[in-house]
């Protein structure tokens, strides 16, 4: 007796393993530091 895979099954195992990868990239990705000048902020409240 051959052994059958279950493709269906399989495509929907991977689909859930790789949406899982995608959420922790998400969850652990760090946003860009850009160089911000305080003084010029400051500035911008006092007027």
């Amino acid at each position: 007796m051959g052994v059958t895979t279950l493709k269906r099954k399989l495509r929907r195992k991977r689909q859930g393993q790789n949406a899982r990868v995608i959420k922790i990239k998400q969850l652990s990705a760090k946003p860009v530091i850009k160089n911000v000048d305080v003084e010029e902020l400051k500035a911008s409240f006092s007027k």
